[in-house]
């Protein structure tokens, strides 16, 4: 079986893939130079020129840096390769992906917003945006009816937090829970 120092080695010494080199090294038996040798018959290796040959013996300390830095950025490349086609190869996933990241960025924008109830200065309650999202999905017919009970009985509503504290939203509220006051006041004095 091929070590992962003789893939390398190979990689850097045939220029070809990871895949490429360990097929090679298998047929070989780990046989560097025998994988040489056999990426040559398959024509992956062209033979060197000039009479030269191919050698197993140890490379000196500068060939053996650039040996690595190359083996390195090679496997930088096809790393990046390998995660570009995993998510373009496949829109459903990478919609999927999309989908979860959108899903947790609105659970955590709904955690650190707040829905306050309060009545006169002293906040009476504080309701996470996700929670009271989810009442209000799961169980509108409870949710709905107490909110505006509430408002008849002195409760007010307000956001607060990072994202849903602007005064337009609040404005709106106060001016509900104002409408409210005064109807009930209408309805105390016939």
């Amino acid at each position: 079986m091929a070590t992962l120092e003789q893939v390398e080695k190979l990689c850097a010494m045939a220029n070809i893939s990871y895949e490429e080199a360990k097929a090679a090294l298998d047929a070989a038996n780990g046989d560097l130079l025998e994988a040489v040798i056999y990426l040559e018959r398959q024509g992956k290796v062209h033979a060197p020129t000039g009479g030269g040959h191919y050698s197993s013996e140890k490379i000196k300390d500068a060939e053996v840096t650039s040996l690595h830095r190359h083996s390195w950025e090679n496997h930088q490349q096809h790393e990046y390769q390998h995660e570009y086609h995993r998510h373009k190869g496949n829109p459903f996933l990478t919609f999927l992906k999309g989908a979860w990241d959108l899903c947790k960025t609105i659970v955590h924008k709904g955690n650190i917003n707040s829905l306050e109830v309060f009545k006169g200065d002293e906040v009476k309650a504080t309701i996470p945006v996700t929670i009271l999202f989810l009442m209000l999905v799961f169980a509108f017919w409870v949710t709905i009816p107490l909110a505006i009970l509430g408002v008849f009985f002195g409760l007010r509503y307000r956001f607060a937090g990072p994202d849903l504290n602007r005064s337009g939203i609040n404005n709106a509220m106060n001016s509900a829970a104002e409408a409210a006051e005064n109807l009930k006041n209408s309805f105390n004095n016939n």
